[in-house]
């Protein structure tokens, strides 16, 4: 019977095991509980039963008592109210009377019982004629039947002492039987509970342990494998097929299936580490390569300009200013030429000084150029080559060379928090936000939409210098273009992290 409760609990979900322990042992418990309060209930009654024969013949004889003392009592004052007494007692005892069990049969009690019924309503007959006769004042009547009906009484409380008597003896009897019934069902009472509670922790340990061993199996199992012990770990064992046999399951496909997946992610690193310096190298090749595209991009036609400047001052002076004019150029075109992928902020500033000293020989002096520098210290910051410049150059040819008033260019240099500003402002026509959108969007190279105006720039754009900067710092710098409208100058605004090591 064992084996086949096991093995019906083996394939038994938890859930279902468990409202099985609770059902049963819910149902054991209010099945002896029952059965306790049926018997004691039953044996209850039966011990109330026991002398209720005798209380009635206690108050039968009681009430006898009463019908003849309140017969004696008319008899001697002759009253109204004696006489009702009389006829109460009458109606109580005649009640009693009817209660009692006047059939045939052959115990001796029930016969008794019946010969007191019938003497009862006898001299109940001759308690009647006792108080006519008195009423009727017929003397010799009322003491005759007095007289019967005392002798009668006397008969009547014999029978029913000796009735009482043998009832009270039957009725101890029976309660000695009743109380030993008491006794053997408290006994089995606790038998049963014994009984009971051990069938209840049988089954207690039966459903525990069969939930609890595959889960401790499948523990160890668990502990070796996070201990990295996988050839150490075995396969565990499935009982049955409920929540921890499933999970048993899925769990033995894992550990078998983890070597083979530890497999193909040590090949998939490989060849992700693999074509990441595959990419990284190219991404170095490319970024090397658009900066050196975007480097050689030098207009010729600021060249042949700056050269016939310098030969016409050459001409007309034959002095020590064309010689000074002459090694300016020399330095400005071996800046361009040269590889210049990283400088320092000061070479960039030394190049737009000198592009400066050019323009003011081919324009007579005509623009003014001031720096204004919070901290030599932030002129070591590294960044790509022909970076100002080109921003210099877009202010002179679009900003102050056509207009009336003195053209002025300032460059500033200050930190604010951990970056350093750069800002190139100049006093000229000033740009709208509509061009300064077109310009920072990249739909636009040049600070112009004139095809014939953009031929003046050295043909690096401000689209050139952003898309460098944004390759060079990894898109940590900031390119701001402000200007408040038309002929209230422009600001251009580069801002590019200052690090620890520059500082």
């Amino acid at each position: 019977m064992m084996k086949r409760i096991r093995r019906a609990l083996t394939n038994m979900s938890i859930r279902y095991k468990l409202s099985l322990l609770v059902v049963v042992t819910m149902t054991l418990i209010l099945l002896v509980n029952v059965f306790m309060y049926y018997n004691l209930n039953r044996i209850t009654r039966q011990m109330d039963e026991i002398y209720v024969g005798n209380v009635k013949l206690s108050e039968l004889e009681d009430s006898l008592d009463l019908v003849q003392t309140s017969v004696a009592g008319y008899l001697n004052t002759k009253s109204t109210d004696s006489l009702n007494d009389y006829y109460v007692a009458e109606q109580e005892y005649e009640k009693l009377l009817e209660s009692m069990e006047i059939k045939a049969t052959d115990s001796q009690l029930k016969l008794m019982e019946r010969n007191i019924y019938w003497m009862s309503t006898n001299y109940l007959a001759l308690t009647s004629d006792t108080i006519e006769a008195k009423r009727g004042r017929n003397v010799e009547k009322y003491k005759d039947c007095y007289e019967k009906s005392g002798q009668l009484y006397n008969y009547i409380k014999t029978y029913i002492t000796s009735l009482n008597g043998y009832r009270f003896r039957s009725n101890t009897e029976s309660y000695a039987m009743l109380s030993s019934s008491v006794g053997y069902l408290e006994i089995m009472s606790v038998l049963m509970f014994i009984i009971m509670a051990a069938f209840n922790v049988m089954l207690v340990i039966l459903v525990t342990r069969n939930i609890t061993m595959p889960l401790h199996e499948l523990s160890l199992a668990a502990d070796k494998v996070s201990a990295g012990e996988l050839e150490n770990a075995p396969e565990v064992k499935v009982h049955g097929m409920d929540e921890v046999g499933v999970v048993t399951v899925a769990f033995n496909q894992m550990v078998n299936s983890i070597p083979g997946y530890l497999t193909r992610l040590r090949e998939g690193m490989e060849k992700e580490q693999l074509l990441k310096e595959k990419e990284i190298l190219m991404e170095a090749h490319l970024k090397d390569a658009q900066l050196k595209y975007l480097q050689a991009q030098i207009n010729p036609h600021f060249l042949f300009n700056t050269l016939n400047a310098g030969s016409q001052l050459a001409m007309m002076e034959k002095a020590d200013r064309t010689y000074d004019y002459i090694q300016n150029v020399a330095a400005f075109f071996r800046y361009n030429v040269s590889k210049n992928d990283e400088v320092s902020l000061e070479k960039e500033i030394e190049l737009v000084d000198t592009y400066i000293y050019i323009l003011n020989v081919r324009f007579s002096g005509d623009i003014h150029f001031s720096k204004e520098i919070e901290d030599e210290e932030l002129l070591r910051i590294q960044l790509p080559g022909m970076v100002l410049q080109p921003i210099v150059e877009n202010a002179v040819n679009y900003g102050i060379r056509d207009i009336e008033r003195e053209g002025k260019i300032t460059l500033s240099i200050y930190r604010v928090d951990d970056n350093v500003c750069i800002s190139i402002s100049d006093n000229g026509i000033g740009m709208s936000q509509e061009l300064i959108s077109s310009v920072l969007s990249g739909e636009y190279d040049s600070l112009t939409i004139d095809e014939e105006e953009s031929k003046k720039g050295n043909g690096i754009g401000l689209r050139n210098v952003i898309e460098r900067l944004n390759i060079y710092f990894d898109n940590k710098n900031s390119f701001d273009i402000i200007s408040s409208g038309k002929n209230q100058g422009t600001e251009v605004v580069i801002t590019v992290p200052f690090t620890d090591e520059e500082s």
